[in-house]
């Protein structure tokens, strides 16, 4: 689908959703739509930004590909915990049973010791702790399974149709999304405030017992970090199936705006992604991309390519 039909798509569904707020303001859409889309250059290889009251896109690039997404996964984790109603206040013993033995797997915490819910909720979101989020997911009612089983239901509720989980933590490639179905999670996640103070904290010390101790973590998102962007929802994530990838929700100009950046070269091509996309909408022009992170790019569209024409029997 062309970009002129998906706007037009995505328009015509905000008008006609109930809880979707109309256009308040037709002349800042009307000037968002006239941006062209040619004038900004992104890295990652599949993207999409979208006015959050309209749901009108104003970037698009590949949206529907569906791509490995890393610890972008956490926000659904996160959502499926919160659904659970199980007290975040409730100290669960850290076990590293059926945990991940990978490389990114690497965590500080230690195996035995106690801590709550809602601080696992916190760190798993702001730092992207995966023993964190597993030990959650762990002590869902059913188990991992069950919490599995939660999340591909949660991601059918929101029409998420292109979108499966494997596992909670995005350590398995597997997990897999498009950028246009990570709108639609984005949307939702905006109905969980915890959701979005947890994942734009900037530092955080979280304190364990049995034994005591304490851990500080940082956000993984450098623009939450320094605090020069509005930014109300953030989740950075990495493997290397996946590239680097970012969603936020940030407020650009008065405009409240989500970026989705799937597949990047990288720890500062999202980032300089995100520069490139709000500079493009203040400005009507973004900036250059280094040609590593474009020859990467051109590489995994290749790769992508390929890979959807033998799904669909062309070679």
């Amino acid at each position: 689908m062309n970009t002129h039909w998906m706007r037009l798509f995505f328009l015509i569904g905000a008008l006609l959703t109930i809880s979707t707020p109309a256009i308040s303001d037709a002349g800042r859409v009307d000037q968002l739509l006239n941006l062209d889309p040619e004038n900004v250059r992104v890295a990652s290889v599949s993207a999409a930004v979208i006015e959050m009251d309209s749901s009108v896109p104003l970037y698009w690039k590949h949206a529907d590909i569906e791509v490995p997404i890393a610890s972008i996964t956490k926000l659904m984790s996160a959502m499926v915990i919160i659904d659970g109603g199980q007290s975040l206040n409730e100290k669960l013993v850290v076990s590293r049973d059926g945990f991940s033995s990978s490389k990114s797997a690497y965590s500080r915490i230690r195996p035995g010791s106690k801590i709550s819910r809602g601080e696992l909720l916190r760190i798993s979101l702001m730092s992207s702790e995966n023993l964190a989020t597993h030990v959650l997911a762990a002590n869902y009612p059913g188990g991992m399974k069950a919490f599995i089983k939660a999340m591909n239901d949660k991601a059918w509720s929101l029409n998420m149709l292109n979108s499966r989980f494997q596992d909670p933590t995005g350590l398995n490639p597997g997990n897999l999304s498009t950028a246009a179905d990570l709108v639609l999670m984005i949307q939702a996640a905006l109905n969980y405030p915890r959701i979005l103070d947890y994942s734009t904290t900037k530092y955080h010390v979280a304190r364990f017992s049995s034994p005591r101790y304490r851990l500080k973590y940082a956000n993984t998102n450098p623009l939450v970090r320094k605090g020069q962007w509005d930014i109300s929802l953030s989740k950075t994530g990495y493997i290397s199936e996946a590239g680097r990838c970012l969603v936020m929700l940030t407020e650009v100009a008065g405009v409240e705006v989500a970026m989705v950046l799937l597949d990047s070269f990288g720890k500062r091509t999202p980032i300089g992604d995100a520069a490139r996309i709000k500079k493009w909408l203040t400005t009507g022009v973004g900036g250059r991309v280094s040609k590593v992170a474009l020859r990467y790019e051109k590489k995994k569209r290749l790769v992508y390519n390929l890979g959807q024409q033998a799904s669909e029997g062309n070679i």
